[in-house]
């Protein structure tokens, strides 16, 4: 069942809305969730073209029930229950307890009418035929099993819902992304491979492949278009940022100091092309993708 706000601004958990197993939930239960709440407003800023996407995809003032999937630390989901008004509701879903909390936080300041449950959506008991709309930001990657996780969504919302998430086009097409881990890779050969289709960044980069999942979940109308959006952080930031999120952030705890100065530099150094002046300028090359509750 979709979890109910108390007084205290925590939810009642439907069954298994507080367990999250595997690797993934290893991952975002560990440095990775951590690195992105302490992160937080330099994310929101990051990628708030692409929030802006999946808010106008529901009525403004209209009301109803959203679910944002991935929610990380609430900001999507807080603005989607702002934008659905009084007589709306927007429940955000993570595997992360870290970034759960985070964004419990975020609603109870922002006095946003929104929840959260700490679950993963592929497995979860949402209650059946509820939710008006289902989106996410970069939130459904990372599924160890992606069509059984879009049943699962698919089943969760009304008949009719609309279906829009935001994922990553092509690894070719996004340069900035892995700059940090090419210009590491000489001081630390062991960093995982990136794997075609398995759980991670570009896990939906093929939008063929999308179609298919999607379609065998049961979602049509199905629509991908892609989006380049013009991204910026501060310069000053950019250090912090390649040092704490990606496969070098994860891998520069366990080295020395020395060895961690050396790649920092390098890597400092690798970024360049994309420094310009005070500012931090890529595009994020992305699937806007929409489907429907329809039937199939």
């Amino acid at each position: 069942m979709e979890p109910i706000r108390r007084a205290d601004g925590r939810d009642d958990k439907a069954a298994g809305g507080e367990r999250a197993s595997g690797e993934q939930a290893a991952r975002w239960n560990g440095p990775a969730g951590n690195a992105w709440v302490e992160a937080q407003d330099l994310v929101d800023a990051l990628f708030a073209p692409l929030e802006e996407l999946l808010v106008e995809a529901v009525p403004a003032g209209r009301g109803g029930r959203v679910l944002d999937v991935g929610c990380g630390t609430g900001g999507t989901t807080v603005a989607l229950a702002r934008r659905l008004g009084t007589e709306g509701r927007c429940v955000g879903v993570d595997i992360s307890g870290t970034m759960v909390e985070a964004a419990r936080a975020r609603a109870a300041r922002e006095d946003a009418r929104a929840s959260f449950v700490r679950a993963d959506a592929q497995d979860h008991v949402f209650e059946p035929g509820v939710f008006d709309a289902v989106v996410s930001r970069f939130g459904v990657m990372f599924f160890e099993d992606p069509v059984r996780a879009f049943t699962n969504l698919r089943r969760a919302a009304k008949e009719g819902a609309r279906l829009r998430f935001v994922v990553w086009r092509d690894i070719a097409e996004n340069p900035f992304m892995t700059t940090a881990e090419r210009a590491a890779a000489p001081f630390l050969p062991d960093l995982p491979k990136r794997r075609p289709d398995a759980p991670g960044q570009f896990a939906l980069s093929d939008a063929d492949r999308v179609r298919r999942l999607l379609e065998e979940s049961g979602w049509g109308g199905i629509g991908i278009r892609p989006v380049d959006a013009a991204c910026v952080l501060p310069e000053a930031r950019l250090v912090p940022y390649f040092s704490r999120f990606g496969p070098v952030g994860l891998a520069l705890p366990g080295t020395d100091e020395r060895t961690r100065a050396r790649i920092v530099d390098t890597v400092r150094a690798a970024f360049e092309p994309f420094v310009h002046g005070t500012e931090v300028r890529f595009t994020a090359a992305c699937w806007q993708i929409d489907a429907s509750a329809s039937g199939g």
